[in-house]
């Protein structure tokens, strides 16, 4: 196992907000996630854009010392640093293309275990999660993913509960992530937690980032393996949906649309979705509104009009149904919900 810092490391300074870090970048890593975390801890770690490493430190472990190849094909070059102290604040998985990102190997795989009984925060990104379930480590707990794995993650780790509605999920001391810019909030929770607004806020504008999204800031698209199911009338129907979905437009035009009836596009949707078109459109409808009444603080009546609801008394009661709460009562839910959760972030 080998160990790299950038040359400008400086020592812990013994401050409890000093972050100190270790990446394991597993075999054929996602490059995106990888980056995005580790630019925000260097601009968070010094002033100006001088990336020197003196509020924020942080190593890079291969499973065998080798530089690291990503799954784009670039690769990160790995300095022998000397035996690891384990005094890590944050172990970080940058997980990557499966199987292949699962093979970290038994020294890796016991660094750990032994980080986490030290009390470090263990991180996943992208797959990182599937890698920390591998080592045993995710037994019953919840695990970000991103919506394309989660047929995976079910198969291989049917213990482990997936979430795809979030940016990244906190469980206890372990956090999960589904990767991509979702690596970014994350670290900028992170360095806001530990350092306040005003250094979390450097590292997103001097990566041209507008914002830090919470933790249920990302859009949930269940119908997503069906919006690729490969049928092409199912397909173009549900972008046309999606394009329109503000807009009270009849299901014939729809079809019309696509060049085919409206009773061929009721029996697709029969067939693929087990209800029909404009049953879906007003599930898609709903599910639009949920997310943006739980992620935005717009109006809900703003909200109803957007996702194509006649009025707030109407929409209310068509979400109630859906979702067993009024609109109103699911945010404050959803508002008190969040503010646990950050709380539990392990610092």
């Amino acid at each position: 196992m080998s160990r790299t810092r950038t040359p400008a490391t400086i020592e812990p300074t013994g401050d409890s907000s000093f972050i100190d870090a270790c990446f394991i970048l597993a075999p054929n890593f996602t490059l995106l996630p990888f980056a995005g975390f580790m630019d925000s801890l260097r601009h968070a770690g010094d002033v100006a854009d001088r990336s020197r490493q003196l509020q924020c430190r942080w190593s890079i472990v291969t499973r065998d010392g080798r530089p690291a190849r990503s799954s784009c094909g670039a690769e990160i070059s790995c300095l022998d640093a000397g035996e690891n102290d384990g005094s890590h604040d944050y172990v970080i998985v940058v997980g990557g293309l499966l199987p292949d990102c699962l093979d970290i190997g038994e020294e890796l795989t016991s660094f750990l275990h032994e980080s986490r009984t030290r009390g470090a925060t263990l991180v996943g990104l992208c797959t990182g999660g599937f890698i920390l379930a591998e080592a045993g480590l995710m037994s019953g707990r919840r695990c970000g993913v991103h919506l394309t794995h989660k047929p995976d993650l079910e198969a291989m780790f049917p213990d482990v509960r997936p979430v795809t509605d979030e940016t990244y999920v906190i469980d206890d001391n372990i956090i999960t992530c589904p990767g991509g810019t979702a690596a970014i909030d994350l670290a900028t929770e992170v360095i806001l937690r530990h350092f306040g607004k005003a250094r979390a806020l450097k590292g997103l504008r001097a990566m041209l980032v507008d914002r830090h999204r919470a933790a249920h800031h990302l859009p949930s698209r269940s119908y997503e393996r069906l919006a690729m199911c490969g049928n092409p009338h199912i397909e173009r129907a549900i972008n046309l949906m999606e394009m329109h979905i503000g807009q009270h437009r009849p299901i014939q035009e729809i079809a019309g649309a696509i060049g085919i009836s409206k009773s061929q596009l009721d029996r697709v949707f029969k067939a693929h979705a087990g209800m029909l078109p404009s049953q879906f459109w007003r599930k898609m409808r709903l599910e639009h509104s949920h997310w943006m009444i739980c992620n935005t603080s717009r109006a809900i009546t703003e909200i109803a009009y957007e996702c194509g609801f006649y009025d707030g008394t109407h929409f209310s009661k068509r979400f109630k149904q859906a979702y067993g709460r009024t609109p109103l009562a699911l945010r404050k839910r959803n508002r008190a919900m969040l503010n646990l959760r950050i709380d539990k972030l392990v610092v």
